[in-house]
């Protein structure tokens, strides 16, 4: 289940993104821990008016500033059970908050039900310059998003050279405009139900809010916010090419995700790959049974991305050898739950270092590796 933290200076419009994210869920149903009042599953209170198990409270001011560490743990467990039936977690910072922190207590979480989603920075473009200036440590919390929201964009007449100015702070960063905190949530997770619920509804089952109404449901072309493509191949895929494409990888590229199949390198399993701006983790798992043929599958998402170019790239990746490189897969393994881990169910891989990385940002390291 991926955990995103929305964070950004007071008054960006992270609530509002929130709940833009509850009316357009594609049926998902979100879970929301809200630093600044607690912590509620809020589709099951708007539909049922039930809190029961889906309620949790914070009570101690800034999630960042929590003397346990295990406190999100607590509560990502609450929200996080299967009986309470979410499908993606959305943890909406204070206004004041260390977005760094809360992506270390993330990382460090010992639920092996959760994997980090990402940290989207919500930023005011009316508001950037004079916000930037009376606390530059924005600059620094822009260069760890994975995902930079430009909201209000429609407020302002220099709206390319905002974009501009945040493009040139982040890190990789996908960055784009939005209004209203109007963002496609396809680009911060799957809108597709786990599985189907009777008598459970989420917000966008309800129909179209007021605000839909008096903006359009789908103003802006959502999708025109980012690009996507879709790679399949029925060859194996070279473990080290992957990875130096993986390593290399464009500014913009904020999600990859899908299966794997590295051929003679691990016969038995199948990877699924997840990565959110500079996080990487692989999963092994056994092929499924049958005689499905064995592909690789994935998609990846970002902004103002070549898709035709990463295309051609991943295709390098292709390989027909009959025989494994026996070191071939060390690089992939760096990015595979140790066994000692909870949640491992990949082979016993000799050599693999227990690593929580994050590509290319060692300041966002999972403290626990």
């Amino acid at each position: 289940m991926p955990v995103v933290v929305l964070a950004g200076f007071l008054g960006s419009g992270k609530t509002t993104l929130l709940n833009h994210l509850l009316h357009h869920s594609g049926g998902s149903r979100i879970g929301a821990i809200v630093n600044d009042f607690g912590a509620i599953e809020i589709d099951a209170m708007a539909v049922a008016g039930a809190l029961g198990d889906s309620t949790v409270s914070l009570g101690n001011g800034c999630l960042c500033c929590a003397v346990d560490p295990g406190e999100l743990d607590r509560y990502l467990d609450r929200l996080t059970r299967p009986e309470v039936g979410i499908d993606v977690v959305v943890v909406e910072a204070s206004g004041l908050a260390e977005p760094q922190e809360l992506v270390r207590m993330l990382l460090a979480s010992e639920n092996p039900r959760v994997v980090y989603g990402g940290l989207v920075e919500v930023v005011d473009a009316a508001e950037f310059d004079d916000t930037r200036a009376r606390h530059p440590e924005i600059d620094r919390h822009l260069a760890l998003a994975d995902l930079v929201v430009v909201n209000k964009a429609d407020r302002v007449d220099d709206g390319d050279r905002v974009l501009g100015l945040v493009r040139s702070l982040v890190d990789r960063a996908a960055v784009v405009p939005a209004s209203y905190g109007r963002v496609d949530p396809e680009f911060l997770f799957d809108c597709r139900p786990r599985g189907e619920r009777i008598g459970q509804l989420s917000f966008d089952d309800l129909g179209t809010s007021e605000e839909d109404d008096a903006h359009g449901r789908h103003a802006g072309h959502l999708h025109a916010g980012y690009d996507s493509l879709s790679f399949v191949s029925d060859l194996p895929l070279d473990p080290r090419r992957l990875m130096r494409f993986l390593d290399s990888r464009p500014d913009g590229l904020y999600r990859i995700k899908g299966y794997v199949d590295f051929g003679p390198h691990d016969p038995r399993n199948r990877y699924a790959v997840h990565a959110v701006g500079r996080f990487l983790r692989f999963y092994p798992e056994p092929w499924p049974a049958g005689r499905q043929p064995r592909l690789t599958q994935l998609v990846l998402i970002g902004s103002g991305i070549d898709a035709p170019v990463l295309g051609e790239e991943l295709k390098a990746c292709k390989e027909n050898a009959p025989h494994a490189d026996e070191h071939g897969m060390w690089g992939v393994l760096r990015y595979v739950r140790g066994p000692e881990e909870p949640g491992h169910d990949g082979p016993d891989h000799q050599g693999a270092a227990p690593e929580e990385p994050v590509l290319d940002e060692p300041v966002l390291e999972d403290p626990m590796s």
